[in-house]
Formats: C-alpha cells, structure tokens, sequence
C-alpha cells in the first residue's frame, strides 16, 4: 500500500495550521511587547530637601529594544510571505532573532534600575542621586511573553515556511505574453491573506 496520497493530503494541513499559529503567535507577540512598552516597568521614590519624590520608569524608559525589535519582527512576519527560497529562510531567521533580542532585553530590563535614577538625577540635579523603595512591576514579564511568541513564530516559519504560500505569487504576469483579459482566481484558502481573512471573520483557519 502506497502512502503518496495520506501523505500528500497531511502535508497542506500542517503547513496551513503551522501558517496560521505563526500569524497568531507573531501579530499578538508584537501587539503585546509594543504593549507593555509602554507601561510603567519601575517604580521608586527620590529624596530631595522637601521629602520624597515618586519617580516612574515605563519600558522605553528602560530600554527601547524590546519596543524596536517588536517592530522589526512584525515586519519580518510579513515579509516571510513576499520572499522565497534563501530570502524566506534569512527573513524567518531574522523574526526568529528578533524575538529572542526581545526576551533578553525585557529580561534584564525587569531588574534595572538604571532608568530610575537618570530621573531622580535629573529632578535633584544630583548626578550620583540614588532612589529608595525601588519595586519592579510585571510588564517586563508581559514583554518577555510577546517576545517568547514572536520566537515561536520566528520558529516555526524556519521548521514550515518552505511549504507556505507566497504573496506576490498572484501577481506574477503568465509566461507567452498573451494580453487576453484573464478571469478573477478563486479565493485559495491556503493563501495568507486569506487566512486572516477568516482571521478577523473568528473562524478557525485549520478546519
């Protein structure tokens, strides 16, 4: 018993399921870093004559890699579909990096105090000013789980992008040179933009 066609038939599978959790993983990755980029990762007071100042630290305060990387790795997610071949590999390996930088950053950046006191420095006009009841908050951990999704991503498009569609494939001008006007293609479900067409419809595309 020959077992081309069970095989034929499960490889679009797995590369449509693999396809649309690295959609999923890599767009929610970089909406949830350039998130918790934003919010308040430090918190501490400063002492000056008057008494104690508060003194806030948000993650681009911190540190600005996690917000950048966050970007390039979305770009890269798109990017994945438009290249083939090496180029898909190099822009896969590229999303993959990125969320790996994100992690790092956002992991030292939970502990830093860097940031605090640049401020206090600034509001005391004290260079070697120091800041008391430092506390740390759980975005840099929000931050280091939209890298670690955005790594997935990067991940699986190393392990299944070779079977995925690309975009500019529809675009192409047929070999001949024929200039007679060509009906509208159907919808191919398998193609990217159409699974998150059924994305943003709720639909689940692996059915």
């Amino acid at each position: 018993m020959s077992p081309g066609p069970s095989r034929e038939k499960g490889a679009p599978r797995s590369a449509r399921r693999s396809l649309a959790l690295a959609l999923l993983c890599g767009a929610a990755g970089a909406a949830v870093v350039l998130l918790a980029s934003g919010r308040t990762w430090a918190e501490a007071t400063a002492r000056v004559v008057q008494g104690a100042l508060p003194q806030t630290a948000s993650g681009q305060d911190v540190t600005g890699v996690p917000g950048a990387l966050a970007v390039v790795g979305l770009a890269a997610l798109v990017a994945v579909f438009a290249v083939r071949r090496a180029g898909r590999i190099a822009v896969a390996a590229l999303l993959t990096l990125s969320g790996l930088g994100i992690v790092i950053a956002a992991f030292l950046g939970a502990s830093d105090t860097a940031a605090l006191k640049e401020k206090a420095a600034t509001v005391t006009g004290l260079t070697g000013a120091d800041v008391e009841n430092v506390s740390h908050t759980a975005w840099p951990w929000v931050a280091v789980a939209g890298g670690l999704l955005l790594l997935l991503a990067g991940l699986l498009a190393l392990a299944y992008g070779r079977h995925w569609p690309a975009m500019s494939g529809r675009y192409e001008r047929p070999s001949g040179g024929s200039r007679s006007p060509r009906r509208a293609a159907a919808a191919d479900p398998e193609r990217p933009e159409e699974i998150w067409k059924s994305l943003d419809r709720g639909e689940d595309p692996t059915r």
